[in-house]
Order: structure tokens, then C-alpha cells, then sequence
């Protein structure tokens, strides 16, 4: 016959129980922030290298166009044959959810989300 003492020492304490699903809420707590900030600086970092190949391509199709600085640009028209392509065919996108514009030969090309966010979305 089972005795009460075999019963007890089966299974985990309340308290050690409450114990460790308090180390993991800390770590939680640790880790979220620094993944919430990286991800924000990941999303900086990609959108201004779209910027600088946006900016490239600018620069190659005023180049092979004859255009002079300040030309107008019909942004992404005009350079869809001079920057490489998402897979859905069109010009890279802002990934976090801004948009590009670039209307002249010789301008950065900007993002609509530049200084609304952190990290800032401008090309240096």
C-alpha cells in the first residue's frame, strides 16, 4: 500500500512552480525590449539601403537619358529598369511600412516615415 510520504515527493511545490515561472517573466521582461530595438534598427538599416539603390538607379538612368540635375523623375516608372526588383516584380518597399518618393535627377530619395520613428529612416 502507498503511503502518504511516496505521494508527496512526486511532484513540484506550489512555491518552486512560482519560482520558475517568475525567472522566465524576467528573462521575458529582459528580452522583448532588446528584440522590439533591434528589429526597429533592422527596419532603419533596410530601408536606407533601398534608399541608396533608389538613389543609384536615379543616377544610372539620368546617365543613360541625358537628363541634368533637378530633372524630373517619374518615380518608380522611370527606374524600375535600373534597380533590382522584389519578388512581386516592383521596387523594394519600406519595411516598415513607409513609402519612397525621389522627384528629381540629383535628389536623395526620402521615406515618409524619415524622422517619425527610431531609429530615423534617412539616407546619410
Amino acid at each position: 500500500m502507498k503511503t502518504n510520504k511516496n505521494l508527496r515527493s512526486a511532484g513540484f511545490t506550489l512555491v518552486e512552480i512560482m519560482i520558475v515561472v517568475a525567472i522566465i517573466g524576467l528573462l521575458a521582461a529582459i528580452a522583448i525590449p532588446n528584440f522590439v530595438k533591434a528589429r526597429a534598427t533592422s527596419q532603419a538599416n533596410a530601408c536606407i539601403n533601398n534608399m541608396r539603390q533608389i538613389d543609384a538607379a536615379a543616377s544610372q538612368f539620368a546617365l543613360e537619358q541625358g537628363k541634368k540635375t533637378l530633372d524630373p523623375i517619374t518615380y518608380p516608372d522611370d527606374l524600375t529598369p535600373y534597380i533590382k526588383l522584389n519578388s512581386t516584380g516592383g521596387v523594394p518597399a519600406c519595411p516598415a511600412g513607409g513609402t519612397y518618393s525621389c522627384g528629381a535627377v540629383g535628389t536623395k530619395a526620402t521615406c515618409s516615415l524619415a524622422n517619425n520613428v527610431d531609429p530615423a529612416h534617412i539616407s546619410p
